[in-house]
């Protein structure tokens, strides 16, 4: 019952306008759904670390999650090679994030893309653990020094105090909001779209 009431609400709340993205989240999606736009999703097999329910029904060739805990990203090798693999707030939560970057970059196709959302300014998550935050500068060296091509890697950021403030207590969603300002100084979202060698 609750949750027919749950889809019934969000069904509704997108009807008037309601956006329930988090706020975290909401300009670090639309950089990359403007990157998968100008992507032929369609001719690509796509990983999800964790997934979620943002990324999966783009129209892949196919589309393969990796859960866990039946996979932990930082040991577990798909026997498979992907061209696009992504990770949507999970990197916070690695205790080994070199490791399994070590293990992504394995599992891409060369040239295979990598995208990595990550929160910076917001509350401490255990889920079950909360480990790292990077900045825009420090995702581009961590990226790079697991191997991918670093004059590839595209990094983007976005927050501001209010943003910040209004997670303080709960998640908070976009809601109403329609203006996103940006103040660099404060930002609670980092992501980054780094490319594996092609040879």
């Amino acid at each position: 019952m609750n949750a027919t009431i749950t889809k019934l609400a969000e069904r509704i709340a997108a009807q008037v306008g309601y956006d329930k993205t988090h706020l975290t989240r909401t300009v670090a999606y639309r950089a990359v759904d403007a990157f998968l736009d100008g992507l032929p999703v369609g001719e690509m097999d796509a990983l999800e670390i964790a997934a979620g329910w943002k990324w999966r029904a783009r129209g892949w060739r196919s589309f393969t999650e990796m859960n866990w805990p039946d996979h932990d990203i930082c040991k577990d090798v798909l026997p498979r090679e992907f061209d696009i693999a992504i990770a949507d707030n999970v990197w916070e939560h690695l205790l080994h994030p070199y490791r399994a970057a070590h293990n992504v970059l394995e599992m891409l196709k060369p040239g295979g893309i990598f995208i990595n959302i990550t929160p910076f300014l917001i509350r401490r998550h255990p889920i079950p653990h909360d480990c790292t935050r990077w900045t825009e500068l420090g995702m581009r060296h961590f990226l790079g020094d697991v191997g991918f091509e670093e004059a590839s890697i595209e990094t983007g950021s976005w927050g501001n105090r209010a943003a910040v403030k209004s997670n303080f207590n709960h998640w908070a969603r976009t809601g109403w909001r329609r203006s996103f300002p940006n103040e660099p100084d404060f930002p609670v979202t980092v992501w980054a779209i780094a490319q594996k060698p092609a040879a």
